[in-house]
């Protein structure tokens, strides 16, 4: 059996698709929203049972053991980079990692989990995820929890069989519908124009970038879920922490553009000011360095920008039914 955490969400109902697309059904799904609150991400997929996380939490310690688990994909967090509740984002992102930690370690099976690129801030200190941990200042509490959680784990002389922290950058595609402010530009770009044949983007404060030229690492659902499964078949990788991105940063204008494109739109951009609120919080420059995960093993990303606005475009947002 596998088990799924997040798994009513974005990234975890996507991956959930990518292990039935492989042939796997015992799946435990784990999320804190129940099914009849949010029913869509899951509807096509084929799993054995759902739990909500603190009912997992108390069955799992006394019902399963090293020859039930195969492994575990934790996708479950608070991901909101605007969360200013500390006492819920380490409850959520830090304790609760914690504790499956220490299910795989006694159950001697993978244990793959959510980082982030928040971690790195600003970027003054580059995108390398080997970059030691201690100089990287975060922008966000979300940001926050999740480097505190890396750094626990990789402090931990007795961890899983596998233990491997994935540090995802802007992901986009089916299934993250409910995100609302946290979803893909993407997503909110193909709302806004289909409803008002216009995109607002943000102007550029930095007189070193123009207006659009800002840059970040897009990468799409279907690359991710399929470096999810690489990584647990790889028996071999090492134990540490991972980039998930593109791994070639693009702008925000090449993202409108190619989303006008798909949508069979002129493009028709309006650029606007940057609320002073977040102005200083605001990263004009994002890109994984991929040099270490690509060594580890993992395949070139399949999706580029313009192929992956497209699929998420054309085969599911323009479509009846936009789910994976």
């Amino acid at each position: 059996m596998f088990i799924v955490t997040g798994a009513n969400g974005f990234i975890g109902s996507a991956m959930v698709r990518e292990l039935n697309a492989r042939g796997y059904k015992d799946i435990l799904c784990v999320d804190v929203v129940k099914l009849e609150e949010r029913s869509e991400p899951l509807k096509k997929s084929q799993f054995s049972d759902f739990m909500l996380t603190p009912d997992f939490l108390d069955w799992a310690n006394d019902n399963l053991d090293s020859h039930s688990v195969q492994g575990v994909f934790h996708m479950g967090a608070i991901s909101s980079t605007t969360e200013s509740d500390w006492q819920k984002l380490e409850t959520n992102n830090i304790t609760l990692s914690q504790q499956l930690f220490n299910f795989c370690k006694n159950w001697g099976c993978p244990f793959i989990y959510a980082s982030s690129g928040a971690v790195y801030g600003g970027g003054e200190h580059g995108f390398n995820d080997a970059t030691n941990m201690a100089r990287l200042q975060p922008l966000n509490l979300y940001g926050r929890s999740k480097l505190i959680f890396d750094q626990w784990m990789m402090s931990q002389e007795d961890k899983p069989l596998r233990c491997i922290g994935l540090r995802f950058f802007n992901v986009y595609g089916p299934n993250e519908y409910h995100k609302n402010d946290m979803a893909s530009v993407v997503y909110k770009a193909f709302l806004q124009i289909k409803s008002t044949g216009q995109l607002k983007l943000f102007k550029s404060h930095k007189p070193e970038y123009a207006d659009g030229e800002q840059l970040r690492d897009f990468v799409y659902i279907k690359d991710i879920t399929r470096w999810m499964w690489e990584i647990y078949e790889l028996q071999n990788i090492e134990n540490g922490i991972y980039n998930l991105g593109y791994g070639k940063a693009r702008t925000w204008k090449a993202l409108a553009e190619n989303t006008f494109k798909s949508m069979k739109c002129d493009t028709n951009i309006e650029w606007v000011d940057i609320p002073i609120s977040i102005r200083n919080q605001y990263q004009y420059f994002t890109e994984a360095d991929m040099v270490n995960t690509f060594a580890a093993g993992l395949s070139k990303p399949n999706f580029n920008l313009e192929d992956g606005v497209k699929d998420y475009i054309q085969n599911y947002l323009l479509t009846d039914d936009p789910f994976l």
